[in-house]
């Protein structure tokens, strides 16, 4: 038997530097989100494989975990790699057929670098290349954002799925019926210089994000001055900050970084918890300018802006609390697929 034909696609997780939560309803439909973003090189990776039959076979390498089901059988939504099924069922009216599925991603969902939204653009990348359809960007992000948020319900806002679809620095905006991705020129002296100076911080903790944005959501349906005064404040720091890159006022990039989670921090109390506070107050006085959870907030990674001279000695700050640190890279493309014979 030949070797059959194997499809790939990778999208980037990202960081988010300011503006989350203008981005989730209904804060874009009453006064417009923004959101400041970079994608890193690390990935959520999605592969598949044709088969004979019209069964679909998942397996998330991460996890070990394993589904199987018939493309001409209901589809079961049990929480058990919901996201690939939702997936094959959005797509199922392209006569798919059998497919072997295979995941992996360089972060587990709830680690705050958007890994969740990164695995459906990705999905969405691949079975867009199976069947050979010509989505634009916009119709990737757009048909991931519906995947997750309305046919999983999985709550959340708007920005991972555009981050990990265009890729690169973008200043992001939410509006009622639509949004605007504006890439930015950043000079390459300015990523050497951020990369140069920055940490990624993994807690050790993962959380689940929904309980923290539903708590955010309804403080502001409910009229909770605190709460929309941040996300005004979210909104112009993510401005304020797109500015900043743009000028090269580096130093001045980490002081919004550590405004930008002081009013994070008045969007919901679950936003932060004695260990990250702890952690912190702990970079700041080894010498971090800023910083801020990367996420919703309650676990997963924090990033950090250092002086040069000052990295290290965060860095050991960090370690001797037992968080994980790590150096990391600025991806500039968005989602790719391709082909191999397998």
């Amino acid at each position: 038997m030949g070797a059959r034909q194997l499809v790939h696609a990778k999208a980037p997780l990202r960081l988010s530097f300011a503006g989350g939560g203008t981005d989730v309803a209904p804060f874009p439909a009453r006064l417009g989100g923004a959101v400041l973003s970079a994608t890193i090189s690390r990935y959520a990776y999605a592969s598949l494989r044709v088969r004979e039959d019209r069964q679909i076979s998942v397996k998330s390498l991460d996890y070990g975990l394993a589904v199987q089901f018939g493309m001409d059988e209901p589809i079961i939504f049990d929480g058990n790699l919901d996201l690939p099924k939702a997936a094959v069922r959005r797509m199922s009216d392209r006569d798919l057929g059998g497919l072997d599925l295979f995941l992996h991603s360089d972060a587990p969902p709830g680690s705050g670098l958007g890994a969740s939204s990164a695995m459906v653009v990705a999905l969405v990348g691949l079975l867009q290349e199976q069947c050979r359809s010509t989505l634009t960007d916009f119709e990737v992000a757009a048909l991931a954002h519906t995947l997750e948020r309305e046919d999983l319900g999985i709550a959340g806002g708007l920005q991972d799925h555009y981050a990990a679809t265009f890729g690169g620095f973008n200043y992001i905006e939410f509006h009622a019926e639509h949004v605007v991705v504006n890439p930015l020129r950043v000079s390459p002296e300015t990523i050497n210089e951020l990369e140069h100076n920055m940490l990624l911080v993994y807690t050790g903790r993962t959380r689940v994000s929904d309980q923290i944005i539903a708590d955010q959501t309804d403080r502001l349906v409910s009229g909770d001055a605190d709460t929309l005064d941040a996300l005004i404040a979210q909104k112009d720091l993510a401005r304020a900050m797109k500015d900043a890159l743009l000028r090269r006022q580096h130093s001045y990039f980490g002081e919004l970084l550590d405004e930008a989670w002081k009013q994070k921090q008045r969007l919901s109390p679950r936003i932060t918890t004695p260990y990250i506070d702890e952690a912190y107050d702990a970079a700041i006085q080894a010498g971090a300018i800023g910083g801020k959870v990367t996420g919703a907030g309650g676990g997963g990674y924090m990033v950090f802006y250092c002086e040069f001279d000052r990295r290290h000695t965060v860095a050991d700050s960090l370690i001797k609390l037992g968080l994980t640190v790590t150096e990391f890279s600025f991806e500039p493309n968005g989602l790719s697929t391709w082909r191999t014979n397998g």
